[in-house]
């Protein structure tokens, strides 16, 4: 079979919201050979963003129901589709690139992969991270929100993990990525969360080491001491995953560093220091902030609004409680669309890309 079944499958990609743009010399051919096998691409092409049974798949493609279970479950296995396994029936539908496909090559994740997405990320990174909506959205270090300001449900860590009764954690794929490529992190690995919201899920391990409600709680209190910001789907439901992020590693993070898109997530609040309490340690700007949004003005540290994401991990640690979290003016938030759904359609409406028939 020749690379037309890869080139397709890049077009089924960047059909999609959230995008995979080609390059001048093929690089993006060259990380989906290293992904998929032909049979495996061309299977991917036939399938949807909705999950459906093999046999509703071989009935509207016409494919031959025989193997196709086992082939599904094996492209599931590869991270290359999303599957659910209800015991009586197994379900699949296709991933897009991210959040989708490149997280779940964690397992896969060799070198060569390392260097051709890392190669790829001044192309990808942006289109990606300049359109909106943007597929992340921060979530604060909850007990430096203060009642008064009466955090909506998406904004509370808590209400993703009290939401769930399935828990998985898994290393984290940039992290991964940084250390294959002689760039080890210091900060800790098995940070990336899922949930789930029924019972037993991640019992078969595919996303991950299972883990109960408490251990996640405890994950994120290891993540927050350790300065990672907490990252999770923009949207107001439909949040399954929460990422425990740093700046020299996250692809997120790094559109904001490195590629200059301020924007590049979506926030609700911002530091803010007060003079009158500072003591000019520095230990906000030289440890806890990830994307360089507080400077040292005049002997003491102010925060720079425009980038500062409201993750309050300088609030956690300021010695003379000089820094708070503050809503950002509405004319600044931008509110996430409902679910997961919603943020596909009015992704793809911006982007101008009509993904009708991958419904």
């Amino acid at each position: 079979m020749s690379d037309d079944v890869y080139y397709r499958l890049a077009k089924v990609l960047d059909t999609l919201p959230s995008g995979f743009p080609a390059t001048d010399d093929g690089l993006e051919i060259k990380i989906l050979k290293k992904v998929f096998q032909p049979e495996q691409a061309e299977l991917f092409c036939d399938l949807r963003l909705e999950y459906e049974t093999p046999e509703q798949i071989a009935q509207r493609t016409g494919r031959p129901l025989e193997g196709l279970e086992d082939m599904l479950s094996g492209m599931w296995d590869d991270g290359q589709v999303m599957g659910i396994d209800f015991g009586t029936v197994k379900v699949f539908k296709m991933l897009p690139w991210v959040f989708g496909i490149f997280e779940f090559q964690v397992s896969r994740l060799d070198k060569e992969l390392a260097e051709l997405t890392e190669k790829y990320m001044p192309v990808f990174g942006p289109q990606f991270f300049k359109i909106k909506p943007q597929l992340m959205q921060v979530i604060p270090v909850e007990r430096e929100i203060t009642a008064i300001q009466e955090a909506l449900p998406y904004e509370r860590v808590s209400s993703i993990i009290e939401s769930g009764q399935s828990f998985a954690v898994n290393d984290c794929i940039c992290k991964k990525e940084k250390g294959l490529l002689d760039h080890p992190c210091s900060r800790p690995m098995e940070v990336c969360l899922a949930i789930a919201p029924v019972p037993g899920v991640f019992d078969d391990g595919r996303y991950g080491r299972p883990i109960n409600k408490e251990e996640a709680y405890a994950i994120l209190n290891m993540a927050e001491e350790a300065g990672l910001v907490h990252l999770t789907w923009n949207s107001a439901g439909d949040r399954y995953f929460i990422c425990n992020c740093c700046s020299c590693c996250c692809n997120v993070l790094l559109g904001i560093n490195s590629l200059g898109i301020l924007e590049a997530v979506n926030s609700h609040y911002c530091a803010e220091i007060d003079p009158d309490l500072c003591v000019a340690c520095g230990l906000c700007a030289d440890e806890r902030c990830q994307v360089r949004a507080i400077e040292e003005a005049e002997d003491l540290y102010r925060v720079i609004p425009e980038r500062c994401i409201g993750c309050g991990l300088c609030v956690s640690t300021c010695p003379s409680q000089a820094i708070r979290l503050v809503r950002k003016s509405s004319d600044r938030i931008s509110t996430p669309p409902k679910d997961q759904s919603e943020w596909f359609e009015v992704r793809g409406r911006t982007r101008g890309v009509d993904f009708s028939q991958f419904k």
